[in-house]
């Protein structure tokens, strides 16, 4: 039996390590999950272990090629973002993988901004709100003036996918996907480094600008595999539904992160905008995205943690509760109110909530899906604006709640409102990236399954 043409996906995240195999039909035929502990870095701080990671790496590629049953004709990465890998001249990782949620030095923050015009300049610029290590051209920076003996030994900095595809084809590039998620590093107006990046003598630092199809021929213990450069995870996700779908859309991206990606929103970031944490990705063919978000998937995580524990339920008691328009019409009409917190859409107000006005679990739970929604509209409406977008697709966890997607119906009653489903889209849309490099068929039809959900008139979200 002659062996199944394959691509192969490492899509690494802050949690999982996943490889994955898709047929020329885009379905997953293989799959396999790690989990590694972090480590710390020399001031103590934990970050990912990249000696395992990179050793897990090439180990998944010694197995999936040593599989008589599929025959690998390509390999491409997708990585979470705000991660660089400083090499040397010899390729060899010249630091930690720091963490983007590392503490920045406020004296050397408040330096860089004083010297380069503002915090609201310079965000606006770049399309990237002030966020300290997340900004991963600011990790750059403070490596320079913190340890400018390793900053002088740099080869390239290379994001995270990049250093992946570097392993296997010793080319180093630089990802537009990468350089253009809120680093402060690209100036979206110009289409180019900003320029302290050239100020400061950090583009040297930086490999050629590759285009996200771009491959090159690897030969593997014998195996000859095109290998792509790697994408930035969020803006990979994005690709199945912009091969898919060319009327106007807007992506909800459900997570940890709930990120609103709006395509089709081309208007320069406002001060107000970047304030609430909106900014910009570039996708994977350069365009400029409109995004915004908050930590829906991580308050869900903590506050259905805080209600189990109140009502002595398990964990996930949430997933048996099933949605009721009489229990959100009676906490419409009776829960108290709280008022909005300016926090940057960081949270909704249910934190603020006292459990005991509850009289259970389950309108406890609706409660906390009606603040969340109600903060995940006042979220997404950021970026709809001036549109012509009326549909939203949602992917992730919260499009297999039913609760959520409900509440977002009835939150924008004039938009089309969809669950979307499919085969792990970061993964996917890195195979589609570069599929013209190995794919002998036609992009297939089939790639989203879509579910379609109506506004129950009686509920009002609004701001």
């Amino acid at each position: 039996m002659a062996a199944i043409p394959v691509i192969a996906i490492f899509d690494i995240g802050k949690t999982n390590k996943k490889v994955f195999l898709f047929n020329e039909d885009y379905k997953v035929v293989y799959e396999r999950t790690a989990r590694f502990a972090e480590v710390a870095d020399e001031d103590g701080y934990p970050c990912e272990d990249l000696q395992t990671l990179t050793d897990w790496f090439f180990a998944s590629l010694q197995e999936i090629t040593s599989l008589d049953k599929f025959s690998i004709k390509a390999i491409n990465f997708s990585t979470y973002g705000a991660s660089f890998v400083y090499i040397d001249e010899s390729g060899r990782a010249l630091t930690p993988l720091y963490n983007y949620l590392k503490p920045y030095p406020e004296q050397l923050k408040t330096k860089f901004y004083a010297d380069y015009g503002g915090e609201v300049t310079l965000s606006g610029e770049t399309a990237s709100p002030v966020l300290g290590s997340l900004n991963s051209g600011m990790q750059l920076y403070r490596l320079k003036y913190e340890r400018p003996d390793v900053f002088k030994k740099i080869k390239y900095a290379l994001h995270l996918p990049q250093y992946l595809s570097f392993l296997v084809t010793g080319e180093a590039y630089t990802d537009l996907t990468s350089i253009g998620c809120h680093t402060g590093l690209w100036n979206f107006k110009a289409n180019d480094y900003h320029h302290w990046v050239k100020n400061e003598g950090l583009v040297v630092k930086f490999a050629a600008v590759a285009p996200a199809h771009i491959t090159a021929n690897v030969n593997y213990h014998g195996h000859n595999i095109k290998a792509g450069s790697g994408l930035h995870d969020s803006s990979a996700a994005l690709i199945p539904y912009l091969v898919s779908f060319h009327e106007p859309f807007l992506l909800l991206s459900t997570g940890t992160w709930s990120i609103s990606l709006n395509p089709f929103n081309h208007a320069p970031l406002t001060q107000d905008e970047l304030l609430n944490d909106c900014l910009c990705y570039l996708q994977y063919k350069g365009k400029p995205v409109k995004a915004s978000r908050f930590l829906a998937g991580l308050e869900h995580e903590e506050q259905t943690a805080r209600i189990a524990k109140h009502f002595r339920s398990p964990h996930n008691e949430y997933k048996h509760v099933r949605f009721d328009v009489d229990v959100l019409l009676n906490l419409q009409q009776n829960a108290p109110l709280i008022p909005a917190q300016h926090n940057g859409l960081k949270t909704s107000v249910f934190p603020q909530r006292d459990l005991s006005v509850f009289a259970n679990y389950s309108e406890a739970y609706h409660q906390l899906m009606l603040d969340l929604v109600q903060r995940q509209y006042e979220s997404t409406r950021l970026v709809l604006k001036g549109t012509a977008v009326k549909k939203i697709f949602v992917d992730g966890g919260f499009s297999k709640n039913s609760i959520f997607m409900h509440l977002l119906a009835s939150a924008f009653p004039d938009m089309e409102i969809y669950a979307a489903s499919m085969a792990q889209a970061t993964a996917m849309g890195t195979a589609l990236a570069i599929h013209k490099s190995w794919n002998r068929l036609p992009l297939p039809h089939n790639l989203i399954t879509l579910q379609y959900f109506s506004a129950t008139s009686e509920i009002k979200i609004c701001a």
